[in-house]
């Protein structure tokens, strides 16, 4: 298969979106800037797509340890506690959210493959049905089948979220 930015962007995109809870187009660069960097270290062996994955991957990660995104924590932390001061909002709620997307993405983990794929490319590349089914050669009832049974399993999972 050839390889282009356009049949390669959903899945970079929906693995930045995975690993830090959103898109981050500076992170998505760096991807693809890395890959450049690095072409001759690429070997025919592999498929193209997932040595971009593991790029993306460690990119995504290496950004929770930059100079940048300690800083933006610094601003973020005092825009909290401003935040705390006029909404009242606790260190306890926003610890609650973090452990709350935690749970939802080891559940997602947790899925059939079949399921977590479709799942993945809906939720987190947002491909339409129509696009998932062209994806992964399959019918668009079997989409949204599989949607809906990842949903329900999902949500009895995580039924205990509800009541938070």
């Amino acid at each position: 298969m050839s390889y282009t930015y356009r049949n390669i962007h959903p899945y970079i995109r929906g693995i930045i979106k995975k690993v830090t809870g959103s898109y981050n187009e500076d992170i998505e660069q760096e991807v693809y800037l890395k890959a450049l960097e690095n072409k001759e270290k690429y070997h025919e062996e592999g498929k193209l797509v997932a040595w971009l994955k593991t790029i993306a991957q460690n990119v995504a990660k290496d950004y929770f340890k930059s100079a940048y995104f300690k800083s933006m924590n610094q601003k973020a932390d005092v825009e909290e506690s401003a935040l705390q001061d006029n909404k009242s909002v606790s260190a306890l709620e926003l610890q609650l959210q973090k452990e709350r997307q935690k749970a939802i993405l080891k559940a997602v983990d947790s899925l059939p493959s079949k399921m977590r794929e479709v799942v993945n490319l809906y939720e987190f590349e947002e491909l339409s049905y129509e696009e998932i089914s062209k994806k992964l050669g399959i019918s668009l009832g079997t989409v949204k089948s599989r949607l809906f049974s990842a949903r329900e399993i999902l949500s009895e999972k995580l039924a205990y979220l509800k009541g938070e």
